[in-house]
This record gives C-alpha cells, sequence and structure tokens, in this order.
C-alpha cells in the first residue's frame, strides 16, 4: 500500500515556484513521453504552463487517450476528471490524481444512492431520460448508461436535450440545476414545465409536479459559479457600458439571461481571442482562467464579473505535482470498477454519437 508521506509534501510545497517547476520540468525530461500531464482551465498559471494539455475535463480525457505515448497520465484537475480519463484511457494507460481528496463539489451533490430514490419515484409510467453534466461522478455517468440515458458537455447540452426528448417526453437531469434550467428555457421548455427534486427533502420537494414536469432538475450547483449575480452585472453595465459580459452557463438564471454571451470555459477562451486590442470583457468564471486570459491578452481590458475560485481545483499545488512525479510507478491509480467504467462508456458513447 502506498505511504502518503505528508511531511515530504509540505516540504515540497514550501520550495519557491521556479525551483519546483524546474524540478518537474526535469522528471519530465527523464520519462520523455512516459508521461501526459493534463491541466484544467481552472488550474493555476504556473501547472497550466508545464502542461502537455490545457482544456475542459472531457477534452482533455480524450487527448490524454490519443497521446502518443502517455503510460502516465498525470490530471491536475478534479477527481470526476480523473474518472474521466480513467473510463476513456488505453488499456495500457493508468491514470495518477495528485491529490485524491480534491473533488468536485457539484458532482458529490448527487450520490448514487440519493438519484436511486429520486428515480423511483420520478420514473413511475413512462420513465424520463437521464442526462447527467459531465461533471459528475463516475457512478452517476454510469446510472446514465445504464437506464437509456446519456452525458452532456456545456457545450453540447441543447442538442442533448433535442437527442433525449426524442426517446421521451421528459429528461431527469443532474446534477446542476442552473445548467439544466439554462438549457431547457434555451431550448424552449416553459418554466411552469420545469420541476426540481431537491434531494435534502424526502419527497423532493415537489411530488404533485413530477409527473406532469418536462424537465425534472436535481438541485447541485457549482460553488464557483453560483456567486455571480445579476448584480455584477448590473454594476459592470453602470460603470462600463462599453464592456462585453461573457459567462459560463453553470452561473443562475438572471445572470445569463443579462449577459451578452453564455458558454463554456472553452467558449470562453475563444471568445476573448476573436476580442480587438483595447475591447473590455468581464468574464463570469473562475479567476484562474481570468488571469490566464488576462497573460495572453495584455492588449485588451479581461476582468472578473467578480472574484471565484474553485477552492478544491487549487488543492493541486505544484509541490502535490512534484511528488507525484517523483513517486511515479509507485503512486495510487485511479480504479473505476468495470461495470461502472461499462455502463459509463455507454453513456459517453451515446453523447459522442450526437457529436457524429
Amino acid at each position: 500500500m502506498f505511504h502518503w508521506n505528508l511531511e515530504k509534501i509540505r516540504e515540497l510545497e514550501a520550495l519557491p515556484e521556479a525551483e519546483a517547476a524546474e524540478r518537474i520540468r526535469a522528471l519530465r525530461r527523464s520519462y520523455g513521453k512516459e508521461v501526459c500531464l493534463l491541466a484544467h482551465f481552472y488550474q493555476r498559471k504556473a501547472i497550466t504552463e508545464l502542461a502537455d494539455f490545457v482544456g475542459d475535463s472531457f477534452g482533455l480525457s480524450q487527448s490524454a487517450a490519443h497521446f502518443q505515448g502517455g503510460k502516465y497520465i498525470v490530471f491536475a484537475g478534479v477527481r470526476f476528471m480523473a474518472e474521466s480519463a480513467a473510463i476513456l484511457c488505453r488499456p495500457e494507460q493508468v491514470v495518477l490524481h495528485p491529490d485524491p481528496e480534491a473533488g468536485c463539489p457539484m458532482a458529490d451533490m448527487a450520490s448514487q444512492e440519493e438519484v436511486q430514490r429520486a428515480w423511483s419515484v420520478i420514473a413511475g409510467g413512462k420513465p424520463p431520460i437521464p442526462v447527467t453534466y459531465m461533471n459528475s461522478t463516475a457512478d452517476i455517468k454510469a446510472f446514465c448508461g445504464e437506464h437509456g440515458g446519456t452525458i452532456c458537455t456545456s457545450s453540447n447540452a441543447a442538442k442533448t436535450f433535442e437527442w433525449a426528448f426524442a426517446q421521451s417526453d421528459r429528461i431527469f437531469f443532474l446534477p446542476d440545476e442552473h445548467l439544466g434550467r439554462n438549457t431547457a428555457l434555451k431550448y424552449g421548455i416553459d418554466s411552469e414545465d420545469i420541476a426540481v427534486w431537491d434531494p435534502q427533502k424526502p419527497d423532493g420537494g415537489e411530488p404533485e409536479r413530477y409527473a406532469d414536469a418536462k424537465v425534472i432538475l436535481w438541485r447541485g450547483y457549482c460553488p464557483v459559479h453560483q456567486k455571480f449575480t445579476a448584480r455584477d452585472v448590473d454594476h459592470v453595465r453602470t460603470f462600463y457600458p462599453k464592456a462585453k459580459i461573457v459567462v459560463h452557463p453553470e452561473c443562475p438564471t438572471d445572470v445569463v439571461q443579462k449577459a451578452d454571451a453564455v458558454g463554456s470555459t472553452d467558449f470562453i477562451r475563444k471568445y476573448v481571442a476573436a476580442s480587438q486590442p483595447g475591447d473590455q470583457i468581464f468574464i463570469g468564471t473562475e479567476i484562474n482562467m481570468i488571469q490566464t486570459l488576462q497573460a495572453q491578452y495584455p492588449d485588451r481590458m479581461v476582468s472578473k464579473l467578480h472574484r471565484s475560485l474553485c477552492l478544491t481545483m487549487y488543492q493541486i499545488t505544484m509541490g502535490r505535482l512534484l511528488y507525484t512525479l517523483e513517486n511515479l510507478e509507485s503512486f495510487p491509480r485511479v480504479e473505476v470498477p468495470e461495470s461502472v467504467r461499462h455502463y459509463s462508456r455507454v453513456a459517453l458513447d451515446r453523447m459522442l454519437s450526437l457529436q457524429a
């Protein structure tokens, strides 16, 4: 069994950033193409600068699977991302997560037991099609695969709704209430036809509505995007009337409806890249991504709508990354049980078929 040397980790985390970065580069050179380092957009800049690939969770997992070599996939992200990589990677690849305690709060808001309880109530008659956001645990992805459902990303959610409504007249969407509501409204679903299942309540909170609702949303949210408010948008409009505001669809609906543009992390990156020198852009997403964009485009005003940090993503430090690489061959692997892997792949393959 692997022994976590916390004293050593603290020692490495105390190193100057430049020294830690150089030691990481030296280890990577020694392993060559054996190591593939993935970093999510929300990682601190020092880590994204070292990565082979920087992107969103699904895109990163695909990149690692297609990487020439890459026996060791080191994922600088949160737990569900490392699980997704373990589901999608090639048989000869292994996935390592520098901090197994770095989970996604939103993904952890929907457990297998809670979802099964909800399903037993809402699946009477003609069952809805379960759709889970990519930001969910492997168990929930597998649940959707096993029950005829699929997975979506923030960029293909609308297309996924179209597919799901061709299978059934109802959708069960989890775990992000905001992305589900924003997508449903964009698709043309009336707010009266949207119900919410609250896992904190024995009957879900709206038992009289589940049988007739076209979309049943799970009461979950991203703490990063939950912080943005309509007041933040109004503040920017008052003091920067020429500015454009772009936000992530995990933001509350009133924020999304006031923004100039709405899209995934990659959409936001491309939006800023397509802007012109001198433009003013306020962004509603995680602060590390905004700071990276500020550094990339110093000739325009790229600013935060509100400062919001993903604390669990921030648990992946330079010291922990270095510790992982120093113990590469004995470091714990991210394991996904075969039954969970199978039905997760079923759900992922359904999603991929929509993109074909």
